[in-house]
């Protein structure tokens, strides 16, 4: 079973450089690209192609420290809502992407766990912007300074952190069914009802359940752009960090056993549940789930995230960096909503006194 370990963040002023092989400036990770560009001599390279450079071998050589890995990364908070993110030295951040209000740079992180996984973004902020405003536009009361250019210029890439976990379990149920029978002899029907007691049981192996590493109050917008595709999970390196902000997690592994046995059990009720066939009844009285093995890995999931500040209250729009699936409660303009129910009413009274013979 294994759990990341804890990173303790030292003062040491060294940084990991992610450097061009070509012009030795820095390299940033390119979601429409799917690969690590030079800003000043337009290169690009892959990551498999940056695995053979000097500058690639120096950072891996300082993900294996701790401090070096923390020495890299800087703390930002906010004043304002309490927000915080962390970023790597290259990328800009000069606003809450929760409250739109300046955010302080605390300095370098302090006891930041080193995540294991991570899914790049696919989807870059162009992209981003266009699903957006194509999704927004569906939204006809919305208020109109919610696709204001400055708005959506306040999209912020955010990888999220999430617990993944894989299991070997072992499962069972027991149900009460019924078997239903019906027969005429002359003019009475007569109706047979069979009971049975029944079991299924078999092996089950989850693969990447995710869950969310944030507390309760983000749970809602994060479990309502999953999932994340299995297969775009690779380890972590910095890199991808480079251009993007990243939430720092607040829930421990331990915290969530029971929820994470919990999405198991349901599952594995309900897929053995889908094994008694034949019946006119199913009613399952109880089940077992026995963890042999499990294995918990921290990842970061990739999201673009605007958060609208409306006069009462703010509405958070997030969207899956890797598939679009898209998340948000859309503000309403008074407005708006006024103005239609108002043409709506006129619409109804031209068609009363049309039809009513008073025209």
């Amino acid at each position: 079973m294994a759990e990341t370990d804890t990173y303790a963040g030292g003062t040491k002023a060294s940084t990991v450089a992610y450097a061009c092989p070509n012009c030795r400036a820095g390299l940033t990770f390119s979601p429409e690209k799917n690969a690590f560009s030079c800003e000043f001599c337009l290169s690009t390279f892959t990551e498999a192609e940056l695995a053979h450079t000097d500058a690639a071998e120096k950072a891996k050589e300082a993900e294996k420290n701790a401090e070096e890995f923390c020495a890299t990364m800087q703390d930002y908070v906010c004043p304002n809502c309490g927000a915080e993110v962390m970023a790597d030295e290259h990328t800009a951040a000069d606003f809450c992407c929760y409250c739109h209000n300046p955010i302080v740079l605390q300095g370098r992180l302090s006891g930041q766990m080193k995540p294991d996984k991570v899914v790049p973004f696919q989807i870059d902020k162009e992209g981003a912007k266009q699903k957006f405003l194509a999704w927004a536009k569906k939204r006809i009361f919305a208020p109109k300074d919610f696709t204001s250019p400055d708005q959506i210029e306040k999209l912020q890439g955010i990888y999220y952190p999430f617990w993944v976990t894989d299991a070997d379990t072992g499962a069972s149920i027991k149900a009460h069914t019924t078997r239903v029978r019906s027969w005429r002899t002359g003019k009475r029907i007569y109706t047979e009802t069979s009971h049975y007691e029944v079991s299924r049981q078999g092996d089950i192996h989850f693969e990447d359940i995710s869950t969310s590493a944030l507390k309760e109050a983000e749970k809602e917008m994060l479990e309502g752009i999953l999932p994340y595709p299995s297969d775009q999970l690779i380890p972590f390196t910095p890199t991808y960090l480079s251009g993007f902000l990243a939430k720092k997690r607040n829930i421990e592994r331990a915290e969530l056993t029971g929820e994470v046995r919990g999405k198991m059990e349901e599952y594995a009720k309900e897929l053995l549940r889908r094994e008694i066939r034949g019946y006119a009844t199913v009613a399952v009285h109880s089940s077992e789930l026995k963890i042999m093995q499990s294995h918990w890995e921290y990842s970061l999931f990739p999201i673009w995230m605007l958060v609208y500040r409306g006069k009462k209250k703010d509405y958070t729009f997030a969207m899956n960096g890797t598939t679009g699936k898209m998340y948000g409660k859309v503000p309403i303009s008074p407005l708006k909503l006024g103005l239609f129910a108002g043409a709506m009413f006129v619409v109804g009274f031209l068609l009363a006194m049309l039809y009513g013979g008073w025209m």
